[in-house]
């Protein structure tokens, strides 16, 4: 039966025919305790457009089909917030997180340019197996941004 859940070990599998299964990552996000740092840096270097947020505790941004969400983690771990009645569990993080957004290969040497231009020190450039680069730097809050070809991991380029 394609619907039925499966214990392996301690992990859960489903089948992969199983109308269960995920199909994309929907929301991605980090955490800064100055969210307007952030939202100058997402918004000024790396041009995502700004959703929504709540002054000292998130800002959101659109990213293609999906979400990125900045949280302050001194306000989203200590309290639960509230929608529709329903509560959204706390939740928070300390110390550099990362995330990677993607770019056209073809596109690396703008990327570089617009970055150096705005000030914003690259940290790493690699060249991946599979074929690909990243380049990766720092957000205002030390979080690690990595802009990549989808190509790294065997994705048609972006």
């Amino acid at each position: 039966d394609s619907s039925s859940a499966h214990f392996v070990g301690t992990r859960l599998t489903l089948a992969r025919n199983d109308i269960y299964m995920i199909s994309r990552v929907l929301e991605a996000c980090l955490y800064a305790t100055d969210l307007g740092a952030a939202e100058r840096f997402y918004v000024d270097v790396l041009g995502l457009e700004r959703y929504s947020a709540a002054p000292g505790r998130h800002i959101f941004f659109k990213c293609g089909d999906g979400m990125f969400l900045v949280f302050n983690p001194e306000r989203t771990s200590r309290e639960p917030s509230r929608v529709g009645g329903a509560i959204v569990p706390a939740h928070g993080a300390t110390g550099p997180g990362h995330v990677a957004f993607a770019i056209p290969d073809a596109e690396i040497p703008a990327w570089r340019a617009r970055l150096e231009a705005a000030g914003v020190a690259i940290e790493s450039e690699v060249a991946w197996p599979r074929g690909g680069r990243s380049l990766y730097v720092r957000d205002p809050a030390g979080n690690c941004v990595e802009l990549a070809s989808p190509k790294l991991w065997g994705f048609a380029d972006a």
